[in-house]
């Protein structure tokens, strides 16, 4: 629906209703169907009211081009200004993402943008217009590149691999290579000290990229066999490709070069700056850590936000700041001591740390010290600030009820104020059904990844997480064996299986990875697929599917909740949620055969 005012921005309109694919129609006045789902309709949609087409169109009279909100929207990068991102990805380029996540916030010393700087207070844009007249042998001169005018480029098409030629010693004779280092043996007693003393630098100076890469084809030392050794092992036992192999070979050399100290353990950040020399990251992290000689100093992605909502402000109490250490801390590794404690999911320590930053927030500009001074009096007046039935109040007092147990139960503040307030509940929405037509095409989808995963959730009503973990052992002869349970896989399921399993088996014919589904990134490793996989290549979500398989059997058993409650494993609370739709006029289920696409 529009913003506020008159010339306020565009928001995201809704979805459409009926078919949960298309956007609304239009949003003023408020309208809940696309103009194919309107009553009456199906209807033609109007031009787009800016390019005039008549193709793709999006919502509010507007294009899938032209409709800011669109995920097809193509804009300006925040960071560089590259032309060519989308807003799935909060308008940044893949270069600047990396960028983000490795220099601080600062205003360039060359330009005057605010925005993430490097050591040198230059920002990205800056930076790569100093390379593109770098010359070679000679630091790039930012400040002569950037005093006139600035070079704007595509995005996502600055970093290219670039091809050295290899010199003549090093080249195959037509059988056998007489310097191929892979194979070359390595001293007895070569290893990794723990406690080698590492040099120092002087000066931070950027080696040439030119000058690295010859050198690196020329590299022989005891420690460069040694992991050349360790990863040809690595490689056989995975089913690695001769290319990847090299690629990971190559980065170690890489290592060995850049390091002032090559006998000490290899820093995880070490091998992530890489990026910058077109290292190979996942697979050289993974070979490290199996063979012990990875030390682990990146911080993960909720220690990152935990840092940015609390730590980098600098305006957190110390006894504060040691109280929230403690309980990320004992959320994500759990606790042996009593009140032992498992890990929590790191996406639920988010969620906590999201709620928790604006009442911290108001504790320490109201000048409180410590966790022990807060009261009930104070708590309640914190979440009298949120409106109530929200997911911020929810994530508040969810946030504020784990810190307070764990810290009471480490006698670090002498009584716990949450345990008289009443957490609200949160209002939830009533299920809906999706289009039959829609699950039908991706069940026939030419992707069989998609079509299998989507043809567990559509009739064995699995979450997304169970399908991505689901290993090969799982399934024996026709029944997939899940939690306890013991399920005969439907007809179509089995059909989508045994495409998959050939598709696999032609991929990847030497993986050793025991998940069921796989993909690039995972066939040569042990670890399952993110959770965008193989969603991203569906019009469909795992939980919606889910919710139309589940509404589909409370329907059909005329609201029987024991039934749905072992199929699908569901709560009692949660069960309860699709039994309140059975007298729903809008939900009814009017065709009683009981047929699924």
């Amino acid at each position: 629906m529009p913003a506020p005012g008159p010339n306020a921005a565009l928001r995201l309109p809704p979805k459409c209703n009926r078919c949960q694919s298309n956007r609304v129609a239009w949003t003023s006045p408020r309208v809940d169907f696309c103009y194919q789902c309107l009553p009456g309709g199906p209807f033609v949609a109007p031009p787009c009211g800016r390019c005039r087409s008549r193709t793709d169109y999006f919502s509010q009279g507007l294009c899938s081009g032209c409709h800011p909100r669109s995920p097809e929207h193509i804009g300006s990068c925040k960071g560089c200004l590259a032309w060519g991102v989308y807003p799935r990805h909060n308008w940044t380029c893949w270069s600047c993402r990396w960028w983000q996540s490795h220099y601080p916030k600062g205003t360039c010393a060359y330009c005057g943008r605010t925005g993430h700087v490097s050591d040198r207070q230059a920002c990205r844009l800056c930076l790569e217009n100093a390379r593109l007249q770098q010359e070679p042998g000679r630091a790039p001169d930012v400040a002569a590149t950037n005093k006139h005018s600035q070079q704007l480029f595509f995005a996502n098409m600055v970093f290219k691999r670039r091809a050295t030629p290899l010199p003549d010693h090093v080249r195959w004779d037509g059988r056998k290579s007489t310097k191929n280092k892979n194979q070359l043996p390595y001293q007895p007693g070569t290893s990794f000290d723990d406690d080698a003393l590492e040099q120092l630098t002087l000066f931070d100076m950027d080696p040439d990229p030119e000058v690295l890469r010859q050198r690196i084809l020329v590299e022989d030392s005891d420690p460069t066999r040694y992991c050349a050794a360790i990863v040809a092992d690595h490689a056989r036992r995975y089913g690695w490709s001769v290319r990847q192999r090299n690629a990971v070979i190559q980065s170690l050399r890489l290592l060995q070069i850049l390091r002032p100290t090559p006998t000490a353990k290899v820093r995880a950040s070490d091998v992530v700056a890489l990026r910058r020399y077109d290292g190979t990251i996942t697979s050289t992290l993974d070979v490290l850590a199996e063979a012990g000689l990875l030390i682990e100093d990146v911080p993960t992605r909720v220690e990152r936000y935990f840092s940015v909502k609390f730590i980098e402000s600098g305006a957190l109490p110390d006894a504060m700041r040691e109280h929230l250490q403690l309980w990320l801390q004992v959320m994500l590794g759990g606790s042996r001591h009593a009140p032992r404690q498992l890990p929590r999911e790191p996406e639920t320590v988010e969620i906590h740390i999201q709620g928790l930053a604006p009442v911290v927030q108001r504790w320490v500009e109201a000048g409180c010290q410590s966790f022990a001074e807060i009261s009930e009096d104070d708590i309640v007046a914190a979440l009298a600030t949120l409106p109530a039935g929200t997911s911020h109040r929810h994530f508040a007092e969810i946030g504020l009820k784990s810190l307070f147990k764990i810290l009471k139960a480490r006698r670090l503040v002498f009584t716990n104020p949450m345990k008289g307030v009443d957490l609200t509940r949160v209002a939830t929405n009533l299920p809906l059904p999706l289009d039959p037509a829609l699950i039908r095409a991706e069940l026939d989808s030419p992707n069989p990844a998609v079509a299998l995963a989507v043809a567990l959730v559509a009739f064995h009503g699995l979450t997304g997480r169970q399908v991505r973990e689901l290993q090969l052992t799982d399934i024996v002869d026709g029944r997939l064996h899940l939690e306890g349970r013991d399920i005969p896989l439907a007809a179509p399921v089995r059909t989508r299986l045994s495409a998959w399993l050939d598709h696999r088996s032609r991929t990847w014919p030497a993986t050793a990875n025991p998940h069921l589904l796989i993909n690039r990134r995972t066939a040569p490793r042990l670890v399952p697929g993110g959770p965008s996989f193989p969603w991203r290549d569906s019009r469909v979500r795992p939980r919606a599917l889910r919710e139309d398989r589940i509404l589909h059997e409370i329907h059909a058993t005329g609201g029987d909740v024991r039934r749905i409650y072992d199929l699908f494993g569901l709560s009692v609370e949660g069960a309860t949620r699709y039994l309140k739709t059975i007298e729903h006029p809008d939900l009814r289920n009017e065709d009683q055969s009981g047929n699924r696409p």
